[in-house]
């Protein structure tokens, strides 16, 4: 199964709060924190919904 790198690069603050909570969910605490996730449709939902502050490559 492909994996997904996904680097938080812009702040949350002052955004949305379901946007916060996806960022949180995905475990992107900091500006440039990176997790690896599987890339499976609920992770790449919420990828989406946080598209324009994250990027995002397959590992």
């Amino acid at each position: 199964m492909a994996q997904l790198e996904i680097t938080l690069k812009r702040s949350v603050i002052g955004r949305p709060q379901n946007q916060i909570k996806t960022a949180r969910a995905l475990g992107l605490k900091k500006t440039n924190s990176t997790v690896v996730k599987p890339a499976n449709d609920a992770i790449k939902g919420m990828v989406k919904t946080i598209s324009h502050l994250v990027d995002v490559k397959e590992v």
